[in-house]
């Protein structure tokens, strides 16, 4: 059985940070593209972040410079920390596993984990 499972996320100030963590279990890890979307009330799901199996990164625009994704094959589990985080960053944040280029609907998905930032 395939399991992602997130966690790190919680309340902080603008300007502060976040580490989150998504552990996962059921899949050869190594191999997965992984990668994080998130979700604000009212809106679509949008891409953050993501890691090829490689080690290779990719960012939204609105997270570049902010956010760093990181990967950790001897621990199935991949990261995002979230610096400067501001309002807008405030969402619920999927981690994602996928042997596609750009992940589906039915590939592997978590729970999601609540990040809000606000004074």
């Amino acid at each position: 059985q395939v399991q992602l499972v997130e966690s790190g996320g919680g309340l902080v100030q603008p300007g502060g940070s976040l580490r989150l963590s998504c552990a996962a279990s059921g899949i050869i890890f190594s191999i997965y593209r992984m990668g994080w979307y998130r979700q604000a009330p009212g809106n679509q799901r949008e891409v953050v972040a993501g890691i090829t199996s490689g080690g290779s990164t990719k960012y939204a625009d609105s997270v570049k410079g902010r956010f760093t994704i990181s990967r950790d094959n001897a621990k199935n589990t991949v990261y995002l920390q979230m610096n400067s985080l501001k309002p807008e960053d405030t969402a619920v944040y999927y981690c994602y596993a996928t042997l596609a280029l750009i992940p589906r609907a039915d590939d592997y998905w978590g729970q999601g984990t609540q990040v809000t930032v606000s004074s």
